[in-house]
């Protein structure tokens, strides 16, 4: 049977500096998804890459 899912988001709020927030943007504008998409692939990819992993 078909099963909608729904992911499981919470908000948190973050401060980054200025230019960090001006050089993601302009990445996520370049390749069509938004601010907050890249965000999660950058923190997923970092975690991904750890030489300890959590």
């Amino acid at each position: 049977m078909f099963e909608v899912k729904k992911p499981h988001n919470s908000n948190k709020t973050i401060r980054m500096p200025d230019d960090l927030i001006q050089k993601l943007q302009k990445v996520a504008d370049e390749n069509d998804i938004s601010f907050n998409q890249l965000v999660i692939q950058c923190c997923e990819y970092a975690l991904g890459h750890r030489d300890d992993p959590a």
